[in-house]
């Protein structure tokens, strides 16, 4: 999906513009696009646009239930008994070499530079007095909570957890705006409308949007603005909530995670076997957190340029490139 629109971002970002601007944005919008079915000029129409039939919502209701219903059914069968008995004869050898494989990952970080009193921190060599409660246990850590939220360990923990969940997200999510943008003024894929905070207003519109500029692979994309948007929330909580569940949750298939709740590891997780290496993965572990952060100031930036020029990051990066004197951010303050 990262790979393709993102449709229930996308609507939810073009309601925010029209709020927040109040007309500033679709000034900069082509004259053969209406707005009206975001008015309440005609709100016979908008309510046609996004509204959707009962079979719609049922298909969606009974697609998000198949894979619950497949995995309680094969639980429950002589499969999953059969499963259930295979992982119990292999369990006892996976756990020992996964506290193995704990305990070299706790050397790893005590010798790596990015973890522990030795990690750099986020004024470098500014004298500063970082908190005593940021120890550098994880990664990304650089002593940095000026509101002080880290101080109890518990709640550290569960921010921590969410960062890895938005920043994950976001990263995929930048995938999303960015490569239907640059498929289309690569001239590889035409789209319906490439830019992603236009994508929800097609809908509104009542476009039909082919994935990938294939006709007829339309997905959710044929569907309403309210059954996409109740997909993309089953595809993106599904997952995560299945994570959040515990490693433990996906034994009654006869799979055994080795990791934790934020790196569970094994062939579901980690297909590419890159944990394989406790020095490198730790590694891992602080490039996706940066990688991760820098998606989201990124999408931060998403919004803004579009909320002041109207195109895409992609269409604004190549006009900067293009003409660097006249298309910066203070071209663009001169002209608001």
């Amino acid at each position: 999906m990262a790979l393709l629109q993102h449709p229930s971002i996308s609507s939810s970002s073009s309601s925010f513009f029209r709020s927040f601007l109040s007309g500033r944005l679709l000034s900069k919008v082509p004259s053969s696009i209406s707005w009206n079915l975001c008015t309440n000029l005609h709100p016979q129409k908008h309510y046609r646009s996004c509204k959707a039939s009962w079979e719609e919502l049922a298909g969606v209701l009974i697609f998000s239930a198949i894979p619950f219903t497949a995995v309680k059914a094969i639980a429950n069968s002589p499969l999953g008994e059969l499963l259930q008995t295979r992982l119990e004869e292999k369990k006892n050898a996976a756990v020992a070499n996964s506290s193995k494989f704990k305990a070299l990952a706790e050397k790893a970080r005590k010798d790596s530079l990015w973890y522990g009193e030795k990690r750099p921190r986020w004024l470098g060599p500014i004298p500063y007095d970082y908190p005593d409660y940021l120890t550098g246990e994880l990664p990304g850590d650089y002593g940095f909570d000026i509101a002080g939220l880290s101080k109890d360990p518990v709640a550290f923990q569960k921010y921590f957890n969410f960062e890895i969940l938005h920043a994950r997200w976001a990263m995929l999510a930048a995938l999303g705006a960015l490569i239907p943008e640059l498929l289309d003024l690569a001239g590889a894929f035409h789209f319906v409308e490439p830019v992603w905070w236009r994508v929800g207003y097609s809908k509104l519109k009542g476009d039909t949007l082919d994935y990938l500029g294939i006709p007829g692979l339309h997905l959710a994309g044929s569907q309403g603005v309210i059954v996409i948007a109740i997909c993309q929330a089953l595809l993106m909580v599904g997952p995560e909530y299945a994570r959040y569940c515990g490693i433990e949750a996906l034994e009654p298939l006869g799979i055994y995670l080795p990791g934790d709740i934020n790196y569970p590891g094994g062939l579901l997780f980690d297909p590419l076997n890159l944990s394989k290496d406790p020095v490198a993965f730790e590694d891992l572990k602080v490039k996706e957190i940066k990688n991760g952060r820098l998606a989201m100031v990124a999408w931060l930036g998403f919004y803004v340029q579009a909320a002041v020029t109207g195109k895409g990051p992609v269409q604004n990066l190549l006009e900067h490139i293009s003409d660097p004197v006249h298309n910066n951010l203070l071209s663009v303050l001169k002209s608001l």
